[in-house]
């Protein structure tokens, strides 16, 4: 081990001296030599392996996407054959992340077209070149809000994904920032009596969601009008849903975030997702990420650079407003190729299908006796309470070839027995009619 490790024997020696112990086997006393009950086998050769995982993968429940029924932030939707067939071409594919000068004319082009058509969404200035994820997105949100105004404490509708609050909480905890969450109403609104007795001098900013995690529509309208002018917004959207809705940069936003996955991703095990994140162009030097814009070369030809990436690898590390690498480029490619071949009037058919598909669901559930949680308008999600014992049923559900509406007690322990369901334009009448059967 000692043989990769570029430091002398002298240096390591004052090392191990100024943390109190004496050899770097010491660091590992706390590791246990073997775990009881947990003996790895010889080695196997690749046939063997190859058979055991193609057994193991068996084991997997396939789901047909018109038959599942549980969003929560990650959501199944058609994807055009062009968007895999474009985005795949081997130019794009890369295990590196590109952002450094010797990224290609095309890849810019593609991520300066993605960051356009984010703006147009949101309704704001300036998008980066993507995160992570919406949760990550999020958190560096939350981040810039503190830088923005120096503030430390932000306030946060209850109602926002509560796995995005959690990742959040992880960002912000260690640097002293302060998350405190805000009540929800009947409707499924931000409770604007609690969101007004919360704020105080010290608050750095407000966050909602939009729909927010319940799939209720918040107005952003009647919140930006008791912050007050120094209070950063934060706004965490679904972009199919921004088709149809009003745009959060015509309400005073300051910062527009959220996952990207329902722009022609597939669902996956975990990922990958990709955090879009949009802000206003006086706040652009706070901004994570990368920013690509559009030039012109000495032949005045038209190019594509980086022309902003606030990383701590490019500039001081003390400045930098981000360390991650804020960038899932080919992500941010599907984005852009799945926006370019639906176009504006395609998302929004995506998005209205969608809404008549989850307005048709709620309005046979309560025909059915089922009572919807909140009275608020819901884009393409809605809560119910689904009944005693729900979660055996949604195990039934699924070994049948269903995935029903989301259990919330695990992310949300105060809702047993209540279920998240989600709609999109792949579930038809008939798919709906079938899960109704199991109510």
């Amino acid at each position: 081990m000692h043989r990769y490790i570029p430091h002398t024997d002298e240096e390591i020696k004052e090392m191990l001296k100024e943390i109190g112990i004496n050899s770097i086997e010491d660091l590992y006393v706390d590791v246990p030599k073997t775990i009881e009950e947990y003996n790895l086998e010889n080695g196997k050769d690749e046939f063997s392996i190859l058979k055991e995982i193609k057994s193991l993968s068996k084991l997997n429940k396939v789901f047909e996407p018109e038959k599942v029924f549980a969003g929560a932030g990650i959501y199944f939707h058609y994807i055009p054959t062009v968007v895999e067939t474009l985005s795949n071409n081997q130019n794009f594919v890369t295990a590196y992340t590109p952002y450094q000068a010797e990224v290609s004319q095309g890849t810019l082009q593609a991520l300066f077209e993605y960051q356009t058509m984010m703006c147009e969404l949101t309704g704001m200035d300036v998008a980066n070149s993507s995160m992570y994820d919406g949760a990550t997105a999020l958190a560096e949100a939350m981040l810039m809000a503190v830088r923005i105004n120096n503030k430390t404490k932000i306030l946060a509708a209850g109602s926002i994904n509560p796995e995005f609050l959690a990742t959040s909480k992880t960002y912000c905890t260690p640097q002293n920032i302060e998350i405190e969450t805000v009540k929800w109403t009947e409707s499924g609104t931000i409770d604007l009596e609690d969101l007004k007795s919360k704020i105080d001098d010290n608050t750095s900013a407000v966050v909602v969601g939009y729909p927010n995690f319940f799939g209720i529509v918040e107005d952003l309208k009647q919140i930006k009008e008791i912050l007050p002018d120094n209070v950063v917004y934060i706004v965490v959207s679904e972009p199919i849903a921004l088709s149809i809705l009003e745009a959060p940069g015509k309400f005073g936003a300051d910062i527009v975030v959220g996952e990207g996955q329902s722009l022609g991703i597939t669902p996956n095990y975990g990922g990958p997702g990709i955090g879009f994140f949009t802000t206003l162009a006086k706040h652009v030097r706070k901004m994570p990420g990368r920013i690509i814009g559009e030039t012109k070369d000495v032949d005045g030809k038209k190019g594509y650079v980086m022309i902003l990436q606030t990383r701590e690898q490019h500039i001081r590390r003390a400045k930098a407003t981000s360390n991650i690498c804020s960038n899932h480029a080919l992500m941010a490619l599907k984005n852009a190729i799945y926006m370019s071949v639906m176009g504006p009037e395609g998302l929004r058919k995506v998005a209205r299908m969608s809404y008549n598909a989850a307005h048709y669901l709620a309005e046979k559930l309560v025909e059915k006796g089922y009572n919807l949680t909140f009275n608020g308008p819901f884009f393409n999600e809605f809560v119910f309470n689904a009944g005693e014992n729900y979660y055996e049923k949604w195990k039934t559900m699924a070994n049948e070839g269903i995935l029903g509406p989301l259990p919330l007690e695990k992310a949300m322990p105060n809702f047993k027995n209540f279920a998240l369901a989600c709609c999109t334009e792949v579930n038809t009448k008939e798919s709906i009619d079938e899960l109704l059967k199991h109510f």
